[in-house]
């Protein structure tokens, strides 16, 4: 027992440490009052969590009660800590002010909440992690309050989160009470109950299980029609927390719909591609062209982040449709979040170092002429953004390559001819708002490059511009050599696919391995 239990222990290592350092760094920061020296321990404290990742990312596949240890969970957790050492440099501003040890402190919590969520085995374990985000999230958006317009934010943002929350947990209720098990494995071994719930008419329970479940998920990712919360609150939050808001909930939900619905659940897969391909279209396609009428920068990024997660939906679909078959959907989302995340992070960071305090830029026309005073700052946004377009040969036109062709191959291979003409108009409608995208993306650049300044911005604060180019060059390096992530994104979803075939008798610590 002691053995089984030191196991559990050494695989939530990373995770432990995070909380540790943060709970040191709440209770610290009341007694010394170094903000720089706390700022220093947080980013080491990443540092070590991230070498502690990498340490076990050779480890046997396995399952430790509520944990799954498998190359899908390693791959979140590097995704968790590196976007998390980025947001902490892109918030050191914050940091500077009198509430600086619990900014940092919320900071490591919601790394280890990703982190919890990525490897999840078990409903409640899954619900603690999602609400390891978004309670400190509710923290730092109060922190980065600046006036009623940030306070309104914050109120909004928090209502609706419990909202979401309250209708995911009433959806979770349902599943457990079709499956009879909180295990996910255990569902996924396919008891006669849960098959027919979700084979069934979609006014069944299964249905409704279902379209609670992705409703509350559909939240935390800002997909259609639960993304009508996002602009005000970009709008009225700092930089560093619209970034924030912009990749960690992102990041959990996506991997909390793989975790759940596309691998726990068999029997919602024919129902769940169609779900999934509908709301992908519709969310790219209103984020994108919402988007191209905005001046606030924060404010036309919220719609950039809806589009995102219609984009990253079509892997999600494509992986639904073909659950047996590795169409490379799952990749190609894991793909993508991390392309999406540098740029974010990164032209976010920019925003920040501008200027004296992150409301010196707030309109599409502060950049103008940007590139004349801040020539580096601006070649990095303009990197950033032309990513997020997806223009070739950055990270993230082979993001968009990799999951428009996931859309394809369904098409291509799909036994139903409904599936593959949907597919097919699912990949022609994402290219078709990739180029919509680009329009306000560019537009910004042009702004930068071939506009004047009356007032020529200024940048301050060192730790921004470390944030801006650690993913000025990540991006640069994932877009001149992607390979050997896109190999990890592929492990990481046949980690995912063999885990059926797993031996389910026995869900104790260590029992239950990837057969030989």
């Amino acid at each position: 027992m002691y053995d089984e239990l030191l196991k559990t222990v050494v695989t939530l290592l990373p995770e432990i440490f995070l909380i540790a350092m943060a709970t040191i760094l709440f209770v610290g920061g009341a007694f010394v009052r170094a903000p720089r020296v706390w700022l220093i321990v947080t980013v080491a404290a990443e540092v070590v969590a991230t070498y502690l990742v990498w340490q076990q990312s050779d480890s046997e596949t396995a399952i430790y009660g509520p944990i799954i240890a498998d190359q899908f969970g390693n791959v979140v957790r590097w995704l968790a800590t590196t976007t998390g050492l980025l947001l902490v440099l892109a918030g050191a501003r914050t940091a500077k002010g009198k509430l600086s040890t619990e900014f940092l402190g919320a900071m490591l919590v919601i790394t280890a909440g990703v982190m919890f969520v990525g490897r999840a085995n078990e409903l409640v374990f899954l619900f603690l992690g999602l609400e390891l985000i978004s309670i400190p999230t509710y923290v730092l958006l109060y922190l980065g309050r600046q006036g009623r317009g940030t306070a309104e934010s914050t109120a909004k943002y928090f209502f609706l989160s419990i909202l979401s929350s309250a209708v995911f947990l009433y959806g979770l209720s349902f599943v457990y009470g079709l499956a009879g098990t909180t295990t996910l494995l255990a569902m996924d071994s396919g008891t006669a109950t849960i098959q027919s719930a979700f084979m069934a008419e979609p006014s069944t329970l299964g249905g409704i299980a279902l379209v609670l479940v992705l409703a509350g998920l559909g939240f935390k990712i800002a997909a259609v029609p639960f993304h009508f919360y996002a602009p005000d609150v970009y709008q009225g939050v700092s930089h560093s927390n619209a970034a924030l808001l912009s990749i960690a909930p992102k990041l959990a939900g996506m991997v909390a719909i793989i975790r759940l619905v596309l691998i726990g659940l068999p029997g919602a897969n024919p129902m769940v591609w169609q779900l999934l391909l509908v709301i992908a279209v519709i969310t790219m396609t209103l984020g994108n062209v919402s988007a191209l009428w905005q001046t606030d920068l924060r404010r036309m990024m919220a719609y950039s982040s809806i589009a995102h997660s219609g984009y990253m939906l079509i892997g999600l679909a494509a992986a639904a449709a073909a659950p047996t078959q590795a169409y490379g959907g799952i990749a190609a989302v894991l793909f993508y979040l991390s392309v999406y995340a540098l740029a974010t992070v990164g032209f976010f960071a920019a925003l920040s170092y501008l200027g004296d305090n992150e409301e010196s830029v707030r309109n599409v026309d502060d950049l103008a002429g940007l590139a004349n005073n801040q020539p580096l700052i601006a070649a990095a946004i303009a990197l950033f953004l032309f990513s997020l377009a997806g223009i070739p040969p950055l990270a993230g036109f082979w993001g968009k390559l990799t999951l428009l062709t996931s859309s394809v191959d369904v098409a291509i291979h799909h036994t139903d001819p409904t599936a593959r003409t949907w597919f097919l108009v699912l990949a022609i409608t994402g290219g078709i708002n990739a180029a919509i995208a680009a329009a306000y993306y560019l537009r910004i650049i042009s702004i930068m490059f071939f506009r004047t300044s009356r007032t020529p911005l200024q940048g301050t604060g060192g730790w921004q511009a470390a944030a801006v180019g650690v993913s000025a060059l990540l991006v640069l390096l994932l877009g001149i050599d992607h390979g050997h992530i896109a190999d990890a994104a592929h492990e990481a979803e046949s980690s995912l696919r063999a885990f059926p075939e797993m031996e389910q008798t026995s869900l104790d610590p260590g029992e239950a391995k990837l057969p030989t």
